[in-house]
C-alpha cells in the first residue's frame, strides 16, 4: 500500500448540539507511530471511533490507506484493529481461550487459531499464564493480551487508545517496547494518551487536540522548538528564599516563573526572541544576581521544554484565545 495511512480532513462529530470534534485534520505516514495528546474530553476517542468506522462523521472527511471511512467502511475494518482503554477481554475464559475464540472469530482454522494464539502468548510472556482465567490476570498482563488479541490478524492500521492508563510503570515500559516491535514488523499505530512521557517515548510526531481541534502538529523537536528556546530548572539550598528567587528571576529572565511541586524547586520557559544564546545569557545573570544576594542554587539547568511544558503552553494559549474570542463576542453583543 502507497500513500498515507490515515488521511483525516475537517473531521467533524456533534452531540447535542456541541462539537465533540471540531474539524480535526490528520496524516499520518505508514510504518510510524503516531500520537494523539490531549487530556480528557479533548476528543480523542471520538477522532479515534470515526476513523475505526465505529462512528459516522458528521462532517469532513478520512481514508485509511485510500479507503473513505464511510463508503468504504468494511474494506477499512478489514485493514485496522482497535484497543480500546478497557480489555475487551471475556474474564471467565483463559489466555489462550480467549485468543483462540477471536482467532476463530477472525476466520482462522482451529488448528491455525490455536497455533496463532500460543506464538501471541509467547511472544508477549504470558506463557505461563495461558491456562489462567483471564479474572485472575493483572492490570498490566490483561493490556499485553488485549493488544495481543488486536494484532492476532497482522493489521495493517492499529489504533491503540490510551493502552496504559492505570498501569504501574514496569507494565507501561512492557507495552511500549511491545509497541515498537508491532511497528518494526510493519504495522502503523495511532497512539492516543494522556501521558506526555509515553508520547515523547514512541510517537515520530504528535497532534496534541485541545477541546476538539488540533491546536498543534511536529515532531518533538517542532513542537518544543514552538512554545519557546528553552526551559530553566533549578533547585535551591533553602526553601525560604524560593519567593525571593521567583522574583529575581521573573525580572532577568523577562519570564513567568513557576513554583514546582517541590519546595526548593523552580522553572521558567524562557522566550525566543533573541534566540537560544541570548536565553543562555539571561539565566546566566539570573544566577549571578542570586548569588549577589546570597541565594544557594543546588543545581541548575537550562534546555528544550519538556512535552509537559509543550502542553501547559499549548492549552493556556488556547485557554487565553477563547477567552479573548468570548470578550469579543460580549464586546459586539453589548
Amino acid at each position: 500500500m502507497t500513500g498515507p495511512a490515515i488521511e483525516a480532513a475537517g473531521l467533524v462529530k456533534t452531540y447535542r448540539g456541541a462539537r465533540a470534534v471540531d474539524g480535526v485534520d490528520l496524516t499520518v505516514a505508514p510504518g510510524t507511530v503516531y500520537g494523539v495528546l490531549g487530556p480528557n474530553g479533548a476528543g480523542k476517542t471520538t477522532t479515534v471511533k470515526m476513523l475505526a468506522t465505529l462512528l459516522r462523521p458528521d462532517g469532513g472527511q478520512a481514508r485509511i490507506f485510500g479507503h473513505d471511512v464511510v463508503r468504504d467502511a468494511d474494506t477499512v475494518r478489514g485493514l485496522v484493529s482497535l484497543t480500546g482503554q478497557y480489555a475487551s477481554l471475556d474474564e471467565d475464559l483463559t489466555g489462550l481461550e480467549n485468543l483462540v475464540l477471536l482467532g476463530r472469530l477472525a476466520g482462522l482454522p482451529k488448528r491455525s487459531a490455536r497455533e496463532r494464539a500460543g506464538q501471541m502468548l509467547e511472544a508477549f510472556a504470558l506463557a505461563d499464564a495461558a491456562g489462567r482465567q483471564v479474572r485472575n490476570y493483572s492490570g498490566g498482563m490483561r493490556r499485553r493480551l488485549d493488544i495481543a488479541a488486536s494484532i492476532l490478524d497482522a493489521p495493517a492500521l492499529l489504533f491503540l487508545d490510551e493502552p496504559t492508563t492505570g498501569l504501574d510503570p514496569r507494565s507501561r515500559g512492557q507495552v511500549w517496547e511491545i509497541v515498537r516491535a508491532i511497528v518494526d514488523l510493519g504495522t502503523t499505530v495511532l497512539l492516543t494518551t494522556q501521558y506526555l512521557d509515553e508520547a515523547d517515548q514512541l510517537a515520530s510526531r504528535i497532534a496534541v487536540i485541545d477541546r476538539g481541534r488540533v491546536v498543534a502538529e511536529g515532531t518533538k523537536g517542532e513542537l518544543k522548538a514552538s512554545v519557546g528556546a528553552g526551559s530553566v530548572h533549578l533547585r535551591l539550598r533553602d526553601a525560604g528564599q524560593r519567593a525571593e528567587a521567583q522574583r529575581v528571576l521573573a525580572l532577568h529572565l523577562a519570564a513567568e516563573v513557576r513554583p514546582d511541586a517541590d519546595p526548593v524547586a523552580l522553572t521558567a520557559r524562557v522566550d525566543d526572541a533573541d534566540g537560544d544564546r541570548g536565553a543562555a545569557e539571561r539565566a546566566s545573570r539570573a544566577l549571578a544576581e542570586l548569588a549577589r544576594r546570597g541565594i544557594t542554587v543546588d543545581t541548575f539547568s537550562l534546555g528544550q521544554p519538556s512535552l509537559d511544558e509543550v502542553f501547559l503552553a499549548l492549552t493556556d494559549r488556547r485557554a487565553d484565545a477563547d477567552g479573548a474570542a468570548a470578550g469579543v463576542r460580549e464586546g459586539a453583543a453589548a
